[in-house]
């Protein structure tokens, strides 16, 4: 649910740089709750339509395409996470009449990051485009975004369980993936109306395809790796997010090998402590969801890590517990350094594995986590 911010940062760094505002101080710019003319805002529970649903909402302000995943190749078993996101980014709430074909009210930024476990390294690349010349779009039906050669379309299914294209590139690394979902879209938060505060608006319209099975082909350094996992979709389009008191978000997405899948964000205060807004899915083999509210789940830091090259602190390794059903994970990084720090706004997002218990069972697993809003450490 992280990097619209950095699509946001672009207009904003070009404007006025100096002085520089800190990622902190750009994210509650970004997505502070403050009245943004002629844009929609996400007030109240809406009707989902799918496939119309996977395509653009431009009347929102931003809007995101984001795939997670955890991959294995079939013959050396060697281990990898990706992250593929497409951005868009309205600069203004209605189309305006231009002479050339290069003008738009319509910016795409992209995000794609591969780990490689056995070699210990993170690799990630940022780019942007405006979405005009067929440079970068986001169409509905059928559905296909893009942004240059990266890609997430549409690849048959059905509406509410769909499969996809995903592929992209940048220097020696590429992959090109099929994913097929195996449980239908989970309507997050209240039937689809994700609030991220308390104020009315500073919320998203969310859903997720939890569990896609994947499976494609990896190039990295020369090496081509025929792979398989899982990979998790999520998609939220909002005008506004972020109340002043907050500073960011802790984000869980994790895929148990029992079936069972678990979403939870946490939204940090100012002073703290974890806001009310807090929320979450656990979701079944069969694609039945138990909401998750901020009082049914703790979450406690294991460790920390500091980057070498921003000098940010992130919590690293987590103990998660969903008190109503029994579930205690040891949640631990593949690889510590999977922070994005040549992106707008640095984050933290990586691939994680799960070690626990589910009830009277062991349960183990994999996902992603995501760590937006942190500063350096005092």
């Amino acid at each position: 649910m992280v990097a619209l911010a950095g699509v946001l940062l672009v207009v904003v760094w070009i404007r006025n740089e100096k002085p520089q505002p800190t990622p902190n101080t750009l994210m509650a710019t970004l997505l502070g709750g403050g009245a943004e003319a002629g844009f929609d805002r996400a007030i109240q529970p809406r009707t989902f339509h799918f496939p119309e649903d996977h395509g653009p909402h431009t009347r929102f302000k931003q809007e995101w395409w984001y795939v997670t995943g955890n991959l294995a190749s079939e013959q050396e078993g060697r281990r990898f996470g990706f992250e593929l996101t497409l951005f868009r980014l309205a600069l203004a709430p209605d189309t305006v009449a231009r002479t050339s074909a290069w003008g738009s009210t319509q910016v795409m930024m992209g995000h794609f990051a591969v780990t490689d476990v056995a070699g210990g390294e993170f690799h990630h690349f940022q780019r942007f485009s405006r979405m005009a010349m067929d440079l970068a779009g986001a169409e509905g039906q059928p559905f296909r975004v893009w942004l240059g050669d990266w890609l997430i379309a549409g690849d048959g299914g059905t509406p509410d369980a769909p499969a996809l294209h995903l592929g992209a590139g940048a220097g020696k690394i590429a992959l090109d993936l099929k994913l097929v979902a195996s449980k239908p879209v989970v309507l997050q938060g209240e039937a689809g109306l994700s609030r991220k505060s308390e104020e009315p608006g500073n919320a998203s319209y969310y859903y997720s395809l939890p569990r896609m099975e994947t499976t494609g082909w990896l190039h990295l350094d020369g090496t081509r790796f025929s792979v398989s996992g899982l990979s998790w979709l999520d998609r939220e389009w909002s005008t506004s997010a972020l109340a002043p008191h907050q500073e960011g978000w802790d984000w869980f997405a994790l895929q148990l090998v029992d079936g069972w899948d678990l979403m939870f964000y946490r939204m940090r205060e100012k002073n703290g402590a974890i806001g009310v807004t807090s929320a979450g899915a656990l979701i079944d083999p069969e694609g039945r969801t138990m909401p998750l509210a901020n009082d049914g789940v703790v979450v406690e830091p294991l460790g920390y890590w500091q980057s070498p090259v921003t000098g940010i602190r992130y919590p690293s390794g987590w103990r998660l517990r969903v008190l109503a059903v029994g579930l205690d994970l040891e949640v631990t990084p593949w690889l510590l350094d999977q922070e994005l720090n040549r992106t707008v706004v640095p984050y933290w997002e990586g691939a994680v594995r799960v070690r626990g218990n589910h009830g009277t069972r062991e349960v183990q697993g994999n996902g992603y986590v995501e760590l937006a809003g942190y500063s350096k450490a005092p």
